[in-house]
């Protein structure tokens, strides 16, 4: 006898439409029960987002990623001291340490100037999607924005950090933009997906509706290629509006089609 379950399950009239989406839907039916193999997919995939959510970020290797840039890569932490305490208390991931706060006011200090744009990265809730996608976004992006003769500051990577944490480190380096790079909310379709906030003149109490989010950028969703193209667009259309947020719209595709490209 095949120990292939395949012939007891029940098809689910939905089934044709799971070629268009990784959400769980058409798996049929097993009596009063899922199949095995789609029972141990869910499984397999909850262990990879409990694991992505208490994935440490590996200072070491996005280091040596991001070693194409050159420039002092400065490592900061937020006021959430361990894992434990930054997934029970978000706002610690809000706000940088006293020791990393010192750490950038001397940095500021010893170097009075002004960017265009700080790139923060923080591992945020999938460390594993800081890993797989932020490199490789930000190298063609910098590398476009220093051809337009952009101020790039040091990058900035903080442990344990939560998106308005870019807001008092733009503030402290006096940048007019902060682009935060984060580990987004791991899901059941996929545990390593990286998302982008961007923040027109950042400052300690910036909401989210000041905010422009590109997200869900991993190779099976947002390519890291097409959200480069996002991500100039916003830079450079926040610079000449001076803002980002609800009002800042991707205009791309209206523009393209108006002009007949």
């Amino acid at each position: 006898m095949s120990n292939d379950d395949s012939s007891a399950i029940t098809p689910d009239p939905w089934s044709s439409l799971r070629r268009f989406t990784n959400a769980r839907i058409g798996l049929g039916s097993t009596g009063d029960s899922l199949p095995t193999r789609a029972l141990l997919d869910f499984q397999s995939d909850h262990a990879a987002a409990r694991d992505a959510v208490h994935a440490a970020l590996d200072y070491d290797s996005l280091a040596t990623q991001l070693a194409w840039q050159g420039d002092t890569v400065l490592r900061l932490h937020s006021a959430a001291e361990d894992r434990t305490t930054y997934l029970k208390r978000p706002d610690l991931g809000r706000i940088l340490s006293a020791e990393s706060r010192r750490t950038l006011t001397e940095y500021a200090a010893q170097n009075p100037t002004t960017y265009d744009v700080v790139f923060v990265i923080a591992d945020g809730l999938s460390a594993q999607a800081v890993h797989d996608q932020a490199a490789a976004l930000l190298q063609p992006t910098v590398a476009a924005l220093r051809e337009q003769g952009w101020r790039v500051a040091p990058l900035v990577v903080v442990a344990q950090g939560r998106v308005a944490i870019g807001d008092e480190i733009g503030a402290m380096l006096g940048a007019e933009q902060v682009a935060v790079l984060i580990g987004e909310r791991p899901g059941l379709s996929v545990a390593a997906s990286l998302g982008v906030y961007l923040t027109y003149a950042p400052r300690v109490g910036c909401t989210d509706a000041e905010r422009n989010c590109i997200s869900n950028i991993h190779a099976a969703g947002l390519v890291t290629a097409a959200a480069h193209d996002a991500l100039l667009f916003f830079l450079n259309e926040a610079r000449r509006r001076q803002l980002t947020g609800v009002e800042l719209k991707d205009t791309r595709e209206r523009t393209a089609a108006i002009s007949g490209e």
